[in-house]
């Protein structure tokens, strides 16, 4: 009897001792996990996109070739020269004329740079806004079938909030009258902050329309025709349950 009770604890020991180190090699995956997300991801997207801001604007230097559209310092091919709304170079105020608004690029193209002062970003710009191509390497992605810089209707964008770079992490601190600059080959196009909506739902495509206005809180958005900057992302931070939207208004444009 007694030594059937020393086995069994024996065994009870051994059976603690193995759930034990389980649980800390779980433990020590789990904070890998963590650390890869929330370090790892952003630093190496960080990087890249710091990367790909300065080939742009290595590019930009260079004269285009008479005949060829601009290199893709992020691999992707040429990019059409006609503006994407189809509108012609507009008046603008004071007199003489400001640019056409940016011509449309291909699929996870870098294209423009975005900058906001206010929360320190420094980002590209690239077409789409698929995870794999667009989002998970730090950039700032441009919504399909939205305006493109300076023209009329909703240029609009979408970036991580949280990991992968998450250049919108503090768009929630952008106030009315922000400055917004975003710089193509041709231009630099400075938009104004307008309005903010804290929180909506993430099918809400009235954000990201020609004249944006949300179709879950109507009473939120614009009515009238214009050229409109819209930034979204995820909210709140470390989930993907709502949308954070910030709106901005054309205010001014600068020929490079």
């Amino acid at each position: 009897m007694v030594q059937r009770d020393a086995r069994g604890r024996r065994l009870a020991a051994r059976g603690l001792w193995t759930g034990a180190e389980l649980a800390v090699t779980l433990g020590v995956v789990l904070l890998l996990l963590v650390a890869h997300q929330l370090w790892w991801t952003n630093r190496q997207a960080r990087a890249e996109a710091a990367g790909t801001v300065q080939a742009l604007q290595r590019d930009w230097e260079e004269p285009e070739v008479a005949g060829e559209g601009p290199a893709d310092p992020a691999g992707a091919v040429e990019a059409s020269q006609e503006p994407a709304d189809g509108s012609p170079a507009v008046a603008e105020e004071g007199g003489g004329e400001r640019p056409a608004a940016a011509s449309a690029p291909r699929r996870s193209q870098a294209y423009a740079v975005i900058r906001i002062p206010r929360i320190g970003l420094t980002a590209p710009v690239a077409q789409g806004i698929s995870k794999h191509g667009v989002l998970d390497k730090g950039y700032v992605g441009h919504y399909p079938r939205t305006a493109q810089p300076g023209g009329s209707g909703n240029f609009a964008l979408a970036g991580h909030r949280n990991t992968h770079g998450e250049p919108f992490r503090h768009i929630d601190r952008l106030r009315a009258g922000d400055r917004i600059t975003v710089e193509t080959r041709d231009a630099v196009y400075t938009y104004t902050v307008d309005k903010t909506l804290a929180r909506t739902l993430p099918g809400d495509s009235g954000v990201i329309a020609a004249v944006p206005r949300s179709n879950a809180k109507p009473y939120v958005g614009y009515r009238a025709a214009g050229s409109y900057l819209t930034l979204t992302t995820c909210t709140p931070e470390f989930t993907s349950r709502y949308r954070l939207v910030v709106w901005g208004k054309l205010s001014g444009v600068r020929e490079r």
